[in-house]
């Protein structure tokens, strides 16, 4: 193995997902995801705590970029407005990723302790939309509200992406699923 491997985090992500699908989340080492990614053990692990970060790794960038948007968008906007226009904005970490988001969310659904990290993951997204509109100024319990409604909207949309046969626009889900929920709210 050379000393330095470009995209090492990009190799090891692609050997994970190979090997789980292949053989189970459960079944697969370490130690196998290394060796598939060309790469040794250590150099996991300068990128990722445990196996299952692999799946997770990107949770952090997922919720900066929808509290920042979030945050950046004007006050006079309605705070589920805002909120969509912060889902519309993942539409640039996943577009491009659905073969890839398909292969993991299989993964994760096959498994109960993943499933759950997924939840988790999925309420401290909501906690960090519930904060942010409440610096806009939002008072409780709307902004926490809200801030499930959005997680809501984002979980739908993201399994209408995943499972639609056709080439699914994210952004326009989001704001399809957004506009359902509008509809269902107001008594349609």
């Amino acid at each position: 193995m050379s000393r330095w491997e470009p995209n090492a985090r990009g190799r090891i992500e692609q050997a994970a997902l190979e090997l789980y699908g292949e053989r189970g989340f459960e079944q697969t080492t370490v130690a196998e995801i290394a060796r598939r990614a060309g790469l040794t053990e250590r150099t996991f692990f300068r990128h990722y705590a445990d196996k299952r970060e692999v799946l997770f790794g990107g949770s952090t960038s997922l919720e900066r970029l929808i509290v920042d948007t979030l945050a950046a968008v004007p006050a006079a906007v309605a705070p589920i407005d805002a909120v969509g226009v912060a889902l519309e904005a993942t539409a640039t970490l996943f577009q491009e990723r659905r073969e890839h988001s398909r292969r993991r969310q299989a993964i994760i659904s096959a498994n109960a302790e993943l499933l759950e990290r997924e939840l988790i993951k999925l309420a401290r997204l909501s906690e960090g939309v519930a904060d942010t509109l409440r610096g806009r100024g939002v008072p409780d319990p709307a902004a926490g509200l809200t801030a499930e409604a959005g997680i809501a909207v984002f979980k739908v949309t993201f399994e209408r992406w995943l499972t639609d046969p056709g080439p699914a626009d994210f952004r326009e889900l989001v704001r399809d699923s957004l506009a359902q929920l509008k509809a269902v709210t107001a008594g349609g």
